[in-house]
C-alpha cells in the first residue's frame, strides 16, 4: 500500500510538527485476484474519493489548533515554492 497523505501539519497550540493521528475515509476500486488455493492478491487499486475526517495532535490530544502547512512554510530558506 502506498503513502496515505503528503499533507504536513503543525499544531499551533504546542508546536508539534511530527506526531498526528489522522483519520481518513476513502472509497477505492481494486482488482481482487484469488489464487486456486484461495490466497488474495489486490491489484490496480485506485482511490475514487478521499476525505480527511480528523487530525489530532498526539502531544495535545486534540485537533483544535492543528493547521495544514502551506508550500511556502515547507520550502527551505532561499528555495522557490513554485515549480519551473
Amino acid at each position: 500500500m502506498g503513502r496515505v497523505s503528503d499533507t504536513r501539519y503543525r499544531c499551533d497550540g504546542c508546536g508539534n510538527l511530527t506526531r498526528f493521528d489522522v483519520t481518513i475515509s476513502q472509497t477505492t476500486k481494486a482488482f481482487h485476484h484469488y489464487s486456486v488455493g484461495g490466497d488474495l492478491a489486490v491489484e490496480d487499486e485506485q482511490v475514487l474519493a478521499r476525505n480527511v475526517d480528523e487530525v489530532v495532535c498526539r502531544w495535545c490530544g486534540h485537533g483544535r489548533s492543528v493547521v495544514e502547512l502551506t508550500a511556502e512554510e515547507l520550502a527551505e530558506p532561499g528555495e522557490s515554492s513554485q515549480a519551473l
